[in-house]
């Protein structure tokens, strides 16, 4: 069931999940995000989930929250 802009906020993976069950993970965000990896490589996050090319970290962040890069969490390496 969708819950608007409420519900996962905290969860790597449960936001991971959910871009995947709604189908935006392969859309692009609306401004493009400097991301700074848990593995210390720099990168630009550029979809509602992309992965860090260096280590493969999986981040994502919901369309609700697209704008506000502190919303963007980490899921796993791999996830």
């Amino acid at each position: 069931m969708h819950d608007g802009c409420g519900g996962v906020r905290e969860d790597g993976k449960a936001m991971v999940d959910k871009l995947r069950m709604m189908g935006f993970r392969d859309m692009p965000l609306p401004v493009a995000a400097q991301i700074d990896c848990e593995c210390g490589e720099p990168f630009m996050m550029a979809k509602f989930e992309d992965s860090c090319p260096k280590c493969g970290m999986v981040y994502g962040v919901t369309p609700c929250h697209a704008g506000d890069p502190t919303a963007i969490r980490p899921a796993g390496v791999d996830y």
